[in-house]
């Protein structure tokens, strides 16, 4: 007969096996959470990549078909493990009626935020175009665009030190520096909808542009400010210009001028208007004016139709009528200047009207 020889006390002393596997699952557990959670979440991520990836090539294929051929050199995707990045030795789109090149460039989209897209490039823009070739670079250049179901809710691009060349513009070259510039646009509210309305600001500093100082006579920079509304923007895409302009003209397009505004030095402008493309493709509305400080620019398109001299004297008088040439009072701040009120500027079959008659030399030429 086998005895059992297990004494009552050892019995007593001793845990069961079951209990010692619960409690080393409990010490191990939250491990295996973390673990599989990593896991789940890096087989998301690179899922996510690869649908990204294939919504850049069927965009770009897309693209291609309609005669638009974008290059994203040295393309990466990566950003794990909270974010999508894109990055591009140099960015081009050819297409039949030029070619743009974009340097180093980067796009950053957040895994939990898709629809924000950050972006930046190190420059430089090239664009040929026909006869015009332009050139930009600047210190830093950063924008934002945050997309929605039915278009975007906000596109902003700031730019530090830009600065701008135009080849084979006429009258001349265009070349244009700056400090800073800002541009943002967003749906116009109560309008988007029904007429495609965007609104668009722009802000230019410190701007030096050779082609206005020999204008105005003054080489105090300038300081741009637009707000504006583009009605029947959402019929432009990224064909030709030709195509997108006339597309936008026959829908009707408009820019609403609501408050433009020109500081340089002593010389200020404001205007608002409406101005649209005209059958023959030509910038064609009216500009309402106020002004101070720009007597001796009046006198100089005055003097182009009577002559210099009989100019000079009848821009003088003009300018004095208007108040154009006035100064600040002792107690108004500094460079307060009264703005007046000017002859409407009107814009009528490539023409500059100005206080009833056309600007000599002056046309304005079709866009496209």
């Amino acid at each position: 007969m086998v005895q059992d020889r297990t004494r009552p006390d050892d019995i007593a002393s001793t845990p069961p096996a079951q209990g010692k596997r619960r409690s080393r699952l409990g010490l191990f557990l939250p491990y295996i959470l973390l673990a599989l959670v990593a896991v789940g979440w890096s087989a998301g991520w690179f899922w996510i990549r690869g649908r990204a990836a294939g919504e850049i090539d069927a965009w770009m294929a897309r693209e291609a078909a309609a005669g638009r051929t974008w290059t994203c050199a040295d393309r990466t995707l990566g950003g794990y493990p909270f974010r999508i990045e894109l990055r591009c030795s140099a960015v081009t789109l050819e297409r039949t009626d030029g070619r743009f090149r974009l340097g180093p460039s980067t796009a950053v989209a957040q895994i939990y935020q898709p629809r924000l897209v950050l972006f930046e490039s190190a420059g430089p823009f090239h664009v040929e175009q026909g006869d015009l070739i332009g050139d930009a670079v600047w210190k830093g250049l950063q924008g934002s665009f945050h997309g929605a179901a039915e278009g975007f809710t906000r596109a902003s691009l700031v730019v530090d030190n830009p600065d701008i060349t135009v080849k084979g513009a006429e009258p001349g070259p265009i070349a244009v520096t700056g400090r800073h510039l800002e541009l943002h646009a967003r749906p116009t509210p109560g309008r988007y909808e029904s007429e495609g309305a965007v609104d668009v600001s722009l802000r230019l500093t410190q701007a030096a542009v050779p082609q206005l100082d020999a204008l105005t006579g003054n080489r105090d920079p300038a300081d741009l400010a637009l707000d504006a509304i583009l009605t029947q923007a959402t019929v432009l895409r990224t064909g030709t210009v030709a195509r997108e302009l006339e597309r936008w003209r026959q829908a009707g397009g408009t820019l609403d001028l609501t408050a433009l505004s020109l500081a340089k030095g002593d010389q200020r402008v404001q205007a608002k208007g409406t101005l649209a493309l005209d059958a023959a493709h030509r910038p064609a509305g009216q500009i309402d004016l106020r002004a101070a400080g720009v007597d001796a620019l009046v006198g100089s398109i005055v003097g182009q139709r009577f002559g210099s001299d009989r100019g000079a004297l009848v821009g003088q008088l003009v300018g004095g009528l208007l108040g154009l040439g006035r100064r600040p009072d002792a107690e108004a701040p500094s460079g307060s200047a009264p703005l007046k009120a000017l002859p409407p500027l009107r814009l009528v079959d490539g023409r500059l009207v100005f206080s009833g008659f056309q600007i000599p030399n002056v046309f304005v030429p079709a866009l496209y």
